[in-house]
């Protein structure tokens, strides 16, 4: 029993700290939608800038995603978690000491090479970290801090609102940034890793403290198995026709939440809902809610993950999602030249659909399936090329949504999320196996049959 208990102790220790670098994440992806209200003001900025100061996160993102899994590989999961909270750091400080709008998209560029690599390095770490009855909801854990930090950001920036803060605002991430950094500095390193680079008795060892003594030496003699056969299997796996097909459909897995709309919602929620009728406090509450909600829904899937699995989650929240871009097109259609706090209601509801949907499948469900579906030999650097396409996406959508908003309208674009949910619900209907209580390297297996 009381191995059992030091077990689950140190699953959690391990699990608390590496996702809170994903509560970085959604600090710095969230705080922007507010700060940017009084920057705009500040700094006199076109719409253009301001997709500017919004997507320059993004850029490092890219860059981030591209490197992390690659230097993941070579030097490990956990090194690299810790030069993301350096990252994000001297982002978090030079954010807040900018003069101007260029050293201030510069460090909004420095956060978004940590934001990038967390978003593959730590989906990596803690789904091989994770005993695979418990990987679904443990490796789910990472998104609740997500949803946390996005939050986290919307209420501080309801708190500094008053006073105009956003340097404080950005600057506050510099605190978690510590916190990360001095937490990863006591975790151990993945024991796949370990043993893919020779290090078996340290394996062992991490092995021992997450399962226990017992099913330590079982857990370690099916990676040695599966990571023999591989060497011993001369074809490289990642041309076999099953997983060049799985590296596909990871692929549009990790775009499909971002050309689905979602970010068009984080980052510029309270600019959409003043546009239409909301004044500006009232706009920023309803943030606040937008967040709560985001982070609270994300428990729901966190319950369902390794019960319902992971393609009828799929399948209901891309439903919700399409339903939600539906709704708020047809309202910012007909009240582009009326604008009211009636529409601005109906908005609201159609936000909050949109995220609660988002929120217990996509926004859950994404970077576990990707992780899952990729090979182990190539996990970490394809993981980045995939999650690159996330980040591109995701930095378009930043870039332009401004600029559409100011020009065509956002109906436009919410019309046009919606009937890319349309093909996101076919597509996994058709394409996307199911992953629950399989372990990686079953999984892995039955690509090769």
């Amino acid at each position: 029993m009381s191995e059992k208990i030091a077990s689950n102790k140190s699953i959690m220790s391990i699990f608390i700290f590496g996702a809170l670098a994903d509560l970085l994440f959604g600090y710095d992806t969230g705080v922007m939608g507010v700060a940017l209200l009084f920057i705009k003001k500040q700094m006199t900025l076109s719409p253009s800038m301001q997709g500017w100061v919004v997507s320059s996160l993004l850029i490092g993102a890219m860059i981030g995603v591209a490197i992390a899994g690659i230097l993941a590989d070579k030097f490990g999961r956990r090194k690299i978690i810790l030069i993301t909270a350096v990252a994000f750091g001297i982002g978090a400080i030079g954010a807040a000491v900018a003069p101007d709008v260029s050293l201030l998209i510069i460090s909004r560029f420095i956060m978004g090479l940590g934001v990038g690599a967390a978003s593959v390095v730590v989906t990596i770490y803690l789904s091989e970290m994770a005993p695979t009855n418990k990987r679904g909801i443990l490796t789910a854990l990472n998104q609740l801090m997500v949803t946390l930090g996005i939050l986290l950001s919307y209420i501080v920036d309801y708190s500094l609102a008053p006073f105009e803060a956003w340097r404080w605002m950005l600057g506050i991430a510099l605190v978690p940034s510590i916190i990360v950094f001095i937490g990863i500095c006591f975790q151990p390193e993945t024991p796949r890793w370990l043993v893919k680079n020779g290090f078996e008795d340290k394996a062992l060892q991490v092995l021992t403290r997450l399962v226990g003594k017992l099913k330590a030496e079982q857990e370690l003699n099916e990676i040695k198995t599966f990571l023999d056969a591989e060497k011993i299997n001369k074809q490289s796996t990642v041309f076999t026709p099953k997983i060049r097909l799985m590296i596909i459909v990871a692929a549009f897995i990790a775009m499909f939440p971002q050309i689905m709309g979602t970010n068009s919602i984080i980052y510029y929620a309270p600019t959409m809902l003043t546009t239409i009728g909301f004044g500006g406090s009232a706009a920023i509450l309803a943030n606040v809610a937008i967040g709560a909600l985001n982070f609270l829904m994300t428990f729901v899937a966190m319950k369902l993950i390794d019960n319902v699995g992971r393609k009828p989650m799929l399948l209901c929240g891309t439903v919700g999602m399409g339903l939600g871009m539906l709704t708020l097109g047809i309202v910012f259609h007909s009240s582009h030249s009326h604008p009211s706090t009636g529409s601005g209601v109906i908005a609201l509801i159609a936000m909050l659909v949109f995220i609660g949907s988002f929120a217990t499948t996509w926004g859950t469900i994404t970077r576990i399936l990707i992780s899952e579906l990729l090979p182990l030999k190539f996990r970490g650097s394809i993981m980045g090329y995939v999650l690159v396409l996330n980040w591109g996406f995701n930095f378009l959508i930043g870039l332009i949504f401004p600029i559409v908003l100011n020009g065509l309208g956002a109906s436009v674009m919410f019309f046009i999320f919606m009937g890319i949910a349309i093909i996101a619900f076919f597509f996994v209907l058709l394409l996307v196996p199911e992953t629950k209580q399989r372990s990686l390297e079953e999984i892995e297996q039955s690509m090769r049959a």
